[in-house]
């Protein structure tokens, strides 16, 4: 049997938050082979795994859903690391359905796996699956607080972390799972908040932004979230629950005011839009279980210079957002 660093799969590795694990893993040499499984969807580009070597890094197209395919694909692997999710709130609203059959049956499906081949596997989930915390609420959220999910996104993603620890308890399944806060950094789908606001500015477009623009979120750079998974992956207790988080509360109208302004703007250069339905007020991570049990912290604790260097990306890689640009817009005007 192979170990767990030896060969690792990345599902959903084509994506923003997968595809900086994989480089993180690869550019640091900390696995030898990594092969990403992506369907390839709207949020999948497989130019984000552009510079990585082809020896050491295979994209398999496929459906996480599809067992024929599993079986064939995870004998041999050490560890699975299932990125692969629908993650958008308003889509979800929108149309939940694909939700559920990525985000339920498609980790179904890999624990199945994970359980027929004696696959180490970590699950990636989200701090949305703990619903909102009052914006004068003192305390953060906690591995072993209740989940109280909000829209159809979370609550697939909170229905697919208690698979997790069912798996673990009946089939003796090598899991573990982590739910992080926001992530932020190049690569980012332009449809979320931080790209969509610093691509309307390059676009000579007012942002917009949803509500009185107070709701709170905890950012992290993604190339944090990327070391975190790692300290888990490899030392993390099986059967246990790590919440990433890099303490970065933020309201989103600090965020898009500090946009604008680091890309020489007037803050107050943006339209209301009316508030999304079951929109959380704040999201806020402790991490003192990952920082106590396994050292970890993150290195990007400088917010505005992580933005000035995310915006530099976005200005220098049109080519790359440039196409899904339109087509996003354009389904936000239906809603907006």
């Amino acid at each position: 049997m192979a170990t767990c660093c030896d060969n690792i799969i990345v599902t959903g590795g084509c994506g923003f938050i997968g595809s900086d694990f994989v480089h993180y893993v690869i550019n640091n040499d900390l696995a030898g082979h990594v092969t990403v499984l992506d369907k390839l969807t709207y949020a999948g580009n497989p130019r984000n795994l552009d510079g990585l070597p082809q020896d050491r890094v295979e994209l398999v197209v496929g459906d996480v859903c599809d067992a024929g395919l599993l079986g064939r694909v995870v004998p041999g692997h050490g560890a699975i690391v299932h990125y692969a999710a629908e993650s958008h709130n308003d889509n979800s609203i929108a149309d939940p359905e694909p939700f559920l059959k990525t985000n339920v049956e498609g980790t179904y499906r890999l624990l199945q796996a994970a359980r027929a081949h004696d696959v180490r596997f970590h699950h990636i989930s989200t701090d949305e699956v703990y619903g909102g915390l009052a914006l004068d609420e003192p305390r953060r959220f906690r591995p072993d607080d209740p989940y109280r999910p909000s829209s159809p996104y979370s609550s697939t993603k909170a229905s697919s972390d208690l698979l997790v620890r069912a798996w673990v308890r009946t089939y003796g399944v090598r899991a573990t799972i982590s739910n992080c806060s926001n992530n932020y950094g190049p690569y980012q789908h332009v449809e979320k908040f931080i790209p969509r606001q610093i691509t309307n500015v390059i676009d000579g477009e007012r942002p917009k932004l949803y509500g009185d623009g107070r709701n709170v979120r905890d950012w992290i750079h993604t190339e944090d979230h990327s070391s975190a998974v790692w300290k888990i992956l490899t030392e993390g207790r099986i059967g246990e629950t790590f919440l990433i988080g890099a303490n970065g509360e933020r309201s989103n109208i600090d965020v898009l005011r500090t946009i604008l302004e680091r890309m020489g703007k007037d803050p107050s250069d943006f339209d209301w839009v009316r508030d999304r339905p079951g929109h959380d007020r704040r999201y806020a991570i402790d991490p003192t279980k990952l920082e106590t049990e396994l050292g970890w912290e993150p290195r990007h604790t400088d917010f505005a210079a992580g933005l000035d260097q995310t915006i530099a990306w976005y200005r220098e890689h049109e080519s790359w957002w440039r196409p899904a640009k339109a087509a996003t817009e354009a389904k936000y005007a239906q809603v907006e």
